[in-house]
C-alpha cells in the first residue's frame, strides 16, 4: 500500500494548534469591503477553529501535518 499523500491545497489553508484542533482563517475578506460594517471586517481579521463537522473531513487530507 502507497503511502497516503497530504492535500497540499489544505495545507496551506489549515495549521494545526498545540492542542490538535484546526485553525483556519475566514471568508469574504479579499475586497467589497466598502460593504460592509467596522465590526464585521474586524471579526473577519481573526482566525478561527474548524467546527466539529468539518474536522473530521479535512482530517484525513492532513493526515501528516504537524
Amino acid at each position: 500500500m502507497p503511502k497516503m499523500k497530504t492535500h497540499k491545497g489544505s495545507a496551506k489553508r489549515f495549521k494545526k494548534t498545540g492542542t490538535g484542533q484546526l485553525k483556519r482563517s475566514h471568508a469574504f475578506t479579499s475586497h467589497l469591503f466598502a460593504n460592509k460594517t467596522q465590526k464585521q471586517k474586524r471579526k473577519l481579521r481573526k482566525a478561527t477553529l474548524v467546527s466539529k463537522g468539518d474536522f473530521k473531513r479535512i482530517r484525513q487530507l492532513l493526515d501528516n501535518v504537524k
